[in-house]
């Protein structure tokens, strides 16, 4: 008569030890390609993991763009605890939105070329947009925004979205920080070669290596893969005389997290030594702390320090929408 009660306690008892033995979830909003197989994502969640002994679950929305459209829609029902995407350009619609806690102190970002002083928002990596070609394709790149918009309209060229893709708001803005006023007839003259408008980077950057287009927009570090991962040195980024637009991809942790210290450990772990050294290898851009074994080769800095162009976030907002509405005017002529 006593097995039942017996057995009701032995259940009872391992589903107590089992909700016990129940690891912490931090849930990570980011973009698609830091998630993917060959990006980051796979080694930082193996690394952190083996510190807090909790589950990183990463939740990702295409590009970094998109991302924030995600964030806002869901509002204060997310179940972010970080966001790990955005960049510079972003910050003050991100911060409307009212769902980010202050960032925790950080150590010096000794290979960030700017001061950082943003309250609510950390790096954790940086680097130049570029037009990338196949030098056995395209022997020659143009070395201007000016040469490019001149080349033969056969040159077929594919960028990404700037409503969906930090790189293609980056884009945007690159050319209304260089032309101003003038922008809107840099893309009218650069129409004719775009093949086509992909949602975000990894589209775009597929398209180009399939051989649908000769240059696609991304970073001057994106030849660095090829290098190092495949041996091939035939990809290559064209280095304009204008300068380049920077770009600086930032993390914060929500206000809404229910599990706030995991998150700020997970922030300060994404700045240490281990997690720094991943990202040139695996995300190819720099590290905002640079590694103690440098970085690989093709980092080299081929955009001088004097033609670097970073709007600050402020007036990145506040340009964004009469940049844009003048892009998609172009674009639909």
């Amino acid at each position: 008569m006593k097995t039942p009660l017996i057995a009701a306690g032995l259940a009872l008892a391992f589903a107590l030890s089992g909700q016990a033995e129940e690891k912490p979830v931090l849930k990570v909003y980011t973009y698609s390609s830091f998630a993917s197989d060959w990006g980051p994502g796979p080694q930082i969640e193996k690394a952190f993991e083996k510190e807090c002994g909790c589950d990183l679950q990463w939740v990702t929305a295409g590009d970094g763009a998109a991302l924030l459209g995600r964030l806002r829609l869901e509002g204060e029902k997310t179940e972010a605890d970080v966001v790990l995407g955005l960049d510079t350009n972003l910050i003050v619609r991100a911060r409307e939105t009212g769902l980010f806690a202050r960032a925790p102190e950080a150590a010096a970002f000794d290979n960030l070329p700017i001061p950082w002083t943003d309250p609510d928002f950390l790096p954790f990596d940086w680097g130049y947009f570029a037009f990338v070609h196949d030098r056995n394709r395209l022997a020659k790149a143009p070395g201007s925004f000016r040469d490019l918009a001149a080349a033969p309209d056969d040159l077929r060229i594919v960028i990404e979205d700037p409503r969906s893709s930090t790189p293609g708001l980056g884009l945007l803005l690159w050319v209304k920080a260089v032309y101003g006023d003038k922008a809107a007839e840099i893309w009218r003259r650069l129409k004719p070669k775009i093949v086509t408008v992909t949602k975000g980077w990894s589209e775009a950057y597929g398209m180009f290596l399939e051989g649908e287009a000769d240059m696609v927009l991304s970073y001057t570090t994106s030849p660095a893969y090829h290098i190092n991962v495949e041996k091939d040195d035939s990809k290559a980024a064209a280095i304009f005389d204008e300068g380049h637009y920077m770009q600086i991809e930032v993390m914060g942790i929500t206000r809404t997290s229910n599990r706030p210290e995991l998150a700020r450990r997970f922030v300060r772990f994404m700045l240490s030594d281990e997690a720094q050294a991943i990202i040139p290898v695996t995300n190819w851009m720099y590290p905002v702390r640079m590694p103690p074994e440098g970085l690989p080769r093709g980092f080299e800095q081929l955009v001088p320090r004097e033609k670097a162009i970073l709007l600050p976030p402020e007036e990145a907002a506040r340009l964004r929408d009469a940049a844009l509405a003048e892009w998609l005017a172009v674009m639909s002529e």
